[in-house]
């Protein structure tokens, strides 16, 4: 029979999978010297939270803002409905906007690459807004498409009224602009996969306009972000690549973070710091106890047999079945042994199948409670058998059957 169960433990796993306690007591309900209004730490891969203050509570966000401004637009570009060649058009609106900015003029055309860099690396908000009316045709409309994004990914405390992070009475609007430590985090947990998003938000420095007189050289508001500069001297924050910073008078000094050492990623979002060292030093505390506590555990690495599934009606009896990416997970230091793995099948696997087929998951739990999953695929393709291979087949394991025991 094959191996069809909706839910089974992954007893076909070949390769072993060291889960052994290392002895160290981890540190819980620690209380950290934060200054700013509200903060988590978050295991991006399991979405686990590490640590908290008033993480719930619903605030001014600023700039942070363009972190889903700039979800939306490169989902777009991985939907086909953007590309990055794209020429924006900037409105009026657009390049009144003020704050941090570019200075677009009315008319003036760049393309969508070079829009999205101005938002990640100089926080623009004439771009962020200009990108805005050319996805959804006003800034209004954007703001209604960040809502519903945000109510999919579970962000309970997050209204969104622009796209910029502007607060709205300086821009004539009568609407709420908030949102949440935690959700902020949600949406970096989800941003930090979009494809392309590490890569604008990670950038240091870019130049617009490069064949004109009148370029702006961007430089990033993130000065944790880690480099090398010329000089060879590291700077920042090690393992940090991203995300946003935000800053009004408001909302005061704000940054959503993330930093990744050893496969394993962390998320720190700070919210109402005072000053931006506060904000600065409140982050480094923040992921300097996740990196403390917690440690990472690969699961499995694309391509490296997992061990094989039984297949019904196959010219192979078995197939080899592997992940399509590398799951690592951050657990808390000594907890190894709390974890367990799994299959979720999603198809019967009967043949034919083909190579790269999407099989099931492998789902990983600790406790009970799952904290991570990945596809796993065939590794091979499996040909159905014919009549006579199967009634073969049938016969070898009848005189098996027969054949006494030693």
């Amino acid at each position: 029979m094959p191996l069809v169960q909706k839910r089974t433990t992954a007893i076909i796993l070949l390769t072993a999978l060291c889960l052994t306690a290392i002895g160290v007591v981890p540190v819980w309900g620690q209380e950290l010297d934060i200054s700013a209004k509200a903060a988590v730490l978050m295991e991006a891969r399991s979405g686990e939270v590490i640590y908290e203050k008033d993480m719930h509570a619903a605030l001014p966000m600023a700039s942070i803002t363009k972190i889903m401004t700039l979800v939306l637009a490169l989902e777009a570009i991985e939907a086909g409905k953007a590309s990055f060649d794209d020429l924006v058009t900037t409105s009026e609106y657009a390049a009144n906007m003020g704050g941090s900015q570019i200075w677009l003029e009315v008319g003036e055309q760049m393309t969508m690459k070079d829009m999205l860099y101005a938002i990640a690396v100089g926080s623009a908000n004439d771009a962020a807004v200009a990108v805005a009316e050319y996805l959804a045709g006003s800034e209004a409309n954007f703001a209604a498409e960040m809502n519903r994004r945000a109510q999919e990914l579970g962000m309970k405390n997050t209204v969104f009224s622009n796209a910029s992070g502007l607060p709205p009475r300086t821009l004539g609007i009568d609407a709420e602009h908030h949102s949440s430590a935690y959700d902020i985090a949600v949406l970096s947990r989800h941003a930090v996969r979009v494809p392309h998003l590490i890569e604008l938000v990670s950038t240091h420095e870019y130049t617009m306009r490069p064949e004109t007189t009148g370029k702006p050289h961007l430089y990033t508001l993130n000065d944790l972000l880690d480099r090398v500069l010329g000089s060879g001297r590291r700077y920042g924050y090690p393992g940090l690549d991203g995300i946003k910073t935000g800053m009004t008078s408001e909302a005061g000094f704000c940054l959503a973070a993330t930093a990744e050492r050893d496969g394993m990623r962390l998320i720190s979002v700070v919210l109402g710091a005072p000053t931006k060292d506060a904000r600065s030093k409140d982050t480094r505390t923040l992921l300097d106890y996740g990196f403390r506590t917690y440690e990472p555990v690969t699961i499995a690495r694309p391509g490296e047999p997992l061990g094989e599934a039984v297949v019904s009606w196959g010219k192979e009896e078995k197939v080899s079945v592997s992940t399509v990416e590398e799951l690592t997970v951050g657990v808390p230091r000594g907890t190894q042994g709390e974890l367990t793995r799994e299959i979720d099948w999603k198809k019967e696997l009967v043949a034919p199948l083909q190579k790269g087929e999407v099989l099931g998951e492998l789902v990983i739990k600790r406790n009970g409670v799952e904290i991570a999953r990945v596809e796993i695929v065939a590794d091979s393709d499996v040909e159905r058998a014919n009549i006579f291979q199967m009634l073969l087949r049938m016969s070898k394991r009848l005189l098996q059957s027969l054949v006494p025991g030693e």
